[in-house]
């Protein structure tokens, strides 16, 4: 018998409606106590009290207890007999992949190298064998998964699915990558750029989460940016916003992988960065040079700091477009820390509009090299819709 549907406006239909509210607030923001959850939803914290209990009695949401300013409060999350999602990241040179579950917990992870040219469907084919393996580990099958997430290191047409910039991710060029992988593994897909799933993480979990507005800056063998406006991702009609390595420094300088001259990736991402080095030196990789600056090689620390005030360059256009709170720094170069950050600080305060409050504060990214793949969890569950409508009504 089909269920029906309560009319608008009455009471069975605004404490549906409340339900929704409360669930979608914890698949953004993971654990939330009581008190948080009504501030985030706008009830009040009799109403979310009562949708707990409820919720919790359905085996839907969890509950625990822990002390926050000496008090005690309750704290809770989506039960992670919810199910398990994966976040996936295919980064120029690595692939990472993580299955999570509704807590955002991550169960079982792994990383592999990648050759510099992969292709869709030779990677894809990879990482639905891989996923099976994973998933059998844990007891279970792919078909066990309500979702996955994955980042690719190109700007992604929302409207189509695939790499809106031709010449960005050569191989993986005018394929819908979500419907590809959904063939292949029979559960939805969700793709966004690697820039702006870490800078999902960073702003739902990680530095950017006390604030409303901030810039995720990628920085490895490609360079990008993921903006959050007021909470949210700022994609762009073609999903092109953010690619601050395309940003113009020398209209005679070299030529860029994206047909144009003179981008901030001809000088401060990685290929660039190792070109600088004579072949026998042993600088194949940017953990190469990292490794080096932390040795205190005086070359490496001087390219690192180079590049540093290069992307601050171009950070302070970003900064006078969108004008955010914060810039977070990740990537595998961000792991040079200051060394990479403070010359960005200096390139900022010659370069860009400052108001009242001063400029945007830099920051290292939370999670190092997983921001990614921990932002590719976050949209697959974003993703999963977890139908609160069909749970009873209790009186």
């Amino acid at each position: 018998m089909a269920r029906r549907t309560p009319p608008p406006g009455s009471q069975t239909s605004l404490r549906e409606a409340n339900r929704a509210r409360v669930i979608e607030s914890l698949k953004r923001h993971g654990r939330l106590t009581q008190v948080e959850l009504a501030g985030s939803t706008g009830l009040s914290p009799a109403t979310v009290s009562n949708i707990v209990k409820e919720l919790t009695a359905s085996g839907l949401l969890h509950t625990s207890f822990t002390s926050r300013s000496g008090r005690r409060a309750t704290l809770v999350s989506l039960a992670r007999q919810v199910g398990l999602v994966a976040g996936v990241h295919f980064s120029s040179r690595h692939l990472r992949i993580a299955i999570a579950d509704a807590t955002r917990t991550t169960v079982t992870q792994t990383t592999l190298p990648l050759p510099l040219d992969h292709r869709h469907d030779a990677e894809l084919d990879r990482l639905s064998l891989l996923l099976g393996d994973m998933m059998e580990s844990l007891g279970g099958s792919v078909s066990d998964l309500l979702a996955v997430g994955l980042a690719l290191p190109a700007p992604i047409d929302p409207r189509t699915g695939m790499v809106s910039t031709p010449g960005l991710l050569r191989g993986w060029e005018g394929v819908d990558v979500a419907e590809s992988l959904t063939s292949r593994i029979g559960r939805p897909v969700h793709v966004d750029s690697e820039a702006n799933l870490g800078g999902l993480a960073e702003a739902r979990e990680g530095a950017g989460r006390a604030s409303r507005s901030s810039v995720f800056i990628r920085i490895g063998h490609t360079i990008s940016a993921g903006i959050i406006v007021d909470g949210d991702l700022f994609r762009g009609v073609n999903g092109k916003a953010g690619q601050i390595g395309h940003v113009t420094l020398d209209e005679n300088g070299p030529i860029c992988r994206c047909s144009n001259r003179g981008c901030l990736e001809t000088y401060a991402a990685g290929p660039a960065l190792l070109s600088l080095f004579p072949p026998g030196e042993g600088m194949q990789r940017l953990g190469d040079l990292l490794q080096a600056a932390e040795s205190g090689d005086g070359s490496s620390r001087r390219v690192i700091a180079d590049a540093g005030r290069h992307i601050g360059v171009a950070a302070a256009s970003l900064c006078n477009l969108f004008d955010p709170e914060l810039i977070i720094v990740g990537g595998e170069l961000g792991l040079a820390g200051e060394l990479l950050m403070a010359p960005m600080r200096h390139s900022l305060e010659r370069t860009a509009l400052a108001s009242a409050d001063g400029l945007p504060e830099i920051v290292e990214a939370s999670f190092g090299e997983w921001a990614e793949t921990r932002g590719a969890i976050a949209t697959a569950l974003d993703q999963v819709a977890v139908d609160a409508q069909t749970l009873p009504i209790t009186a």
